[in-house]
């Protein structure tokens, strides 16, 4: 491939050769379903980035900010992928500090699971002691 078909490449086969994503279907999806964004407004994968553009990615619960460095329409190994983009600092900490916030348990709830079949019992013992006790609105009337 020439260097001035380099220059022409699609966004979605920018993120592909970055590794960003595994095929580029999956790359397509993201792009198709706003997880893909320069300057605050969604992308086309048809779109042509160009050196010094800047994108911010979602990808599950990460969200990164790079910058174009290179085009390449090749896929090959991580290292030289990596040489294509430059994740801003910013987003570096952001990513860390919500990977900590995840790792420490303060974003969500954890549960066990379902309740076990004693555990059922106990709650709803639990809510017939209460004053009125709380019923289900399924549950017949006496």
């Amino acid at each position: 491939m020439s260097e001035k078909d380099d220059d022409k490449i699609r966004l979605d086969k920018w993120l592909w050769a970055a590794r960003f994503f595994k095929t580029r279907a999956l790359c397509k999806a993201a792009i198709e379903g706003g997880k893909v964004h320069h300057r605050g407004e969604r992308c086309k994968p048809g779109k042509e980035p160009k050196v010094g553009d800047e994108y911010v990615l979602r990808t599950g619960f990460d969200e990164r900010t790079v910058v174009v460095l290179a085009l390449s329409a090749v896929r090959r190994g991580a290292p030289e992928a990596q040489l294509l983009y430059r994740e801003t600092e910013e987003s570096i900490a952001r990513r860390e500090q919500a990977a900590a916030m995840r790792k420490a348990g303060a974003v969500g709830m954890q549960t066990d699971g379902r309740p076990s079949k004693k555990q059922r019992r106990q709650i709803h013992q639990f809510n017939e002691q209460q004053e009125g006790g709380l019923r289900h609105p399924w549950a017949d009337e006496d």
